[in-house]
């Protein structure tokens, strides 16, 4: 290999920092050894990766392409040594990822109809920033999680749909578009929406926010509205409206997994999970009338 993984990680801390002085302590190295590496990286590839000066650190086109590329081979690297070790551990617990409240309130159902399955192992649930999900199965910390389409990325991922259903713009009962029966994504234009933590170039002009929990707040004191999965906001905080957004695309609650994962205690329980989604849970998208706690 042209590469070392060792060589490939101090090459994304300094594409994820463009900043060698961070990058260095991000790896617990000196920054002058961490300059010498990138220097050799790029001789033995023939092309520079940085562009550099006394003030300023950006990336190349060549750069651009080996942090998008080399990302996700240390993400195969890591999931491979994963995955061998659980292999060999026949007790290993089942690691599933989901947002706190991001379970469209199936998840008690599901882990009820796996605990009936013969292979059943012991559940650990991990809980994920909001846009991390899917890095915790591309690298194996996690073995299946509850993402949202089209919310998450799920390129790289095996995937079913446990449920749909519509999207809401949440807004202080005072709000102009409160008496509203639903409302287009056009009627929002000029509204401040939050700014996700973790999600770089995203479209919201608001301030920042980690969780549901804190977008709520913000919508409370009227610093912002917000658009979300109905589920997201059941029971609906008091002194907030919920109003349907027609023409928003549906949210899609899925069950993901790593492509590559084909283990048996995988399939049981995604077949649990379908078992659970397809009975009495279900729900179909629909109109719904504007909710209001005041």
């Amino acid at each position: 290999m042209e590469l070392e993984t060792r060589e490939l990680t101090y090459f994304i801390a300094v594409a994820d920092e463009l900043h060698f002085g961070r990058a260095a302590v991000r790896l617990s190295i000196a920054q002058p050894a961490l300059s010498k590496a990138i220097r050799r990286i790029e001789a033995r590839l023939g092309v520079p990766l940085f562009i550099r000066s006394s003030r300023h650190v950006e990336l190349t086109p060549a750069g651009e392409a080996l942090q998008e590329h080399g990302r996700h081979a240390l993400n195969a690297v890591s999931a491979a040594v994963r995955s061998a070790r659980r292999a060999g551990d026949a007790q290993a617990h089942l690691r599933l990822v989901l947002k706190p409240g991001g379970d469209a309130g199936l998840l008690s159902g599901i882990l009820a109809e796996y605990a009936h399955q013969p292979d059943a192992r012991r559940v650990d649930i991990l809980f994920s920033g909001p846009a991390d999900r899917a890095d915790f199965l591309r690298d194996g910390r996690a073995d299946i999680g509850l993402l949202y389409a089209p919310f998450d990325a799920l390129d790289g991922l095996a995937h079913e749909t446990l449920h749909a259903e519509d999207r809401v713009v949440v807004m202080p009962a005072g709000h102009r578009l409160a008496g509203h029966a639903s409302v287009r994504m056009s009627d929002l234009e000029g509204e401040t929406l939050p700014r996700w933590k973790g999600i770089p170039g995203g479209d919201g002009t608001g301030p920042e926010v980690a969780d549901v929990v804190q977008m709520l707040h913000m919508i409370t004191v009227s610093r912002m509205i917000g658009v979300l999965p109905r589920s997201l906001v059941e029971p609906v905080p008091a002194g907030l409206i919920c109003v349907p957004v027609t023409d928003a695309p549906p949210s899609r609650l899925v069950l993901a997994w790593n492509e590559q994962d084909r283990r048996p205690l995988v399939a049981s329980f995604v077949a649990a999970a379908l078992s659970t989604a397809t009975g009495p849970t279900a729900t179909a998208i629909g109109p719904a009338s504007p909710k209001a706690v005041v």
